[in-house]
């Protein structure tokens, strides 16, 4: 039986894989959704601890981490509409911080071994992530300017959004820092979205969380999505999981009355939102429906076209950091975007994950949207056996 493009009988094999996954003891527990042609098919697995007898309900509340990304860069987005940023011209005069750059001879180099930046940093260099400084997801000591962006913590590791001090001082630390990369040069995880959210703020003369709010939740009724979790609202809040390796049982990451309990200084735009399924999934409808939402357009077709577009030229993606990844997938605004199609998902698909147990992507040719949420991280950033189970779950389902 079919509704809408699902199979009803392949979607109940969701529920019994993703529930395997759960007795495994691989997550707590599992919110997954599938939307296709206005359809949603939602499953509620699990519990909200190991071991515990709390189902974990649909309005729960997750540590979306890097799933952030892709609404800080809607909120430029927004700005750029409104002309108050446009997408070519330097962010020197809103950051001062990190105008006139040096930048290392090679990535391993000393850090006082540097030439001057040929240019001046981009509003489109921090949305295609391509300001000259990231992540590079090598060993911690490899790279001297990795210690010693490690040693300012300016967040080289795992978000800790109460640790990262103001923006006006992690600005003044990353500025002290020479560049890895030539702006607009090369693919750096990370650290533009950052940098993008604190220009945001600045250049709308609010604080980033009151534009966002005003901007992109309030349109959208996305009534539990912020930096931090209120009181009134922890009981919907779940702690956050890591994995011990040496007995592969979970381990408290971040409680409850931890790093998301009360408002950060620094309102991170890389990896600082929680969300819930129904928040998260109102936005990505938005962007499906490039721009428009239940009526209301928060961003214009265009915007959301240039978003969702392969930013990145083929010699960036050959000297990217992350092994093969680039071979089949691009960088649009925030998010990646399926290039070839080596996998289920079609050309043209976008999304990304978080590292704390989330992931979410759109299918346009297919009309399907799939978000999963986990209390559980990953273990690498390669996502874990439920969440790429869930994405295959997704596309077999499909019945038409």
């Amino acid at each position: 039986m079919t509704r809408k493009g699902f199979h009803n009988g392949r979607l109940r094999r969701m529920r019994e894989v993703l529930q395997g996954h759960v007795d495994r003891g691989e997550a707590p527990g599992v919110i997954a959704l599938v939307s296709r042609r206005g359809e949603k098919h939602i499953e509620l697995l699990g519990h909200t601890e190991p071991g515990g007898h709390a189902p974990l309900a649909r309005d729960a509340i997750f540590r979306i981490t890097s799933m952030t990304k892709p609404v800080t860069a809607a909120a430029a987005m927004v700005l750029v509409e409104d002309c108050k940023l446009r997408l070519d011209d330097p962010i020197d005069d809103l950051i001062p911080e990190l105008a006139n750059r040096h930048v290392l001879t090679r990535l391993d180099a000393p850090l006082e071994d540097t030439v001057p930046a040929k240019r001046a940093i981009t509003v489109r260099d921090l949305l295609t992530f391509r300001l000259g400084f990231g992540q590079p997801f090598a060993p911690p000591d490899r790279f001297p300017v990795v210690r010693a962006a490690k040693e300012l913590g300016i967040g080289m590791g795992p978000p800790r959004p109460q640790d990262l001090g103001t923006p006006d001082a992690w600005l003044r630390k990353l500025g002290s820092l020479p560049w890895m990369h030539q702006p607009g040069e090369q693919w750096m995880y990370n650290t533009s979205a950052d940098v993008l959210g604190i220009l945001v703020a600045r250049a709308s003369g609010t604080s980033f969380e009151a534009f966002l709010r005003e901007r992109i939740f309030e349109p959208l009724g996305m009534k539990d999505t912020a930096f931090s979790v209120p009181r009134e609202k922890r009981e919907r809040f779940l702690n956050a999981y890591a994995t011990n390796p040496a007995t592969n049982a979970p381990v408290v990451l971040d409680p409850i009355d931890g790093q998301w309990s009360r408002p950060p200084a620094f309102e991170s735009g890389g990896a600082g939102l929680v969300s819930t399924l129904d928040d998260y999934f109102a936005f990505t409808e938005m962007l499906m429906n490039l721009g428009r939402h239940r009526g209301e357009r928060v961003l214009g077709r265009a915007s959301v076209e240039l978003m969702t577009t392969d930013q990145l030229t083929v010699d960036q993606k050959a000297r990217s950091h992350w092994g093969d990844f680039f071979e089949s997938n691009g960088w649009g605004f925030g998010m990646s975007v399926v290039t070839r199609r080596t996998g289920l998902q079609n050309e043209g698909s976008f999304g990304w994950p978080g590292g704390f147990g989330t992931s979410w992507a759109a299918d346009p040719r297919e009309d399907l949207v799939g978000i999963v949420l986990t209390q559980q991280a990953f273990r690498s950033p390669v996502p874990p056996p439920v969440i790429t189970d869930f994405w295959t779950l997704a596309y077999q389902a499909i019945d038409d």
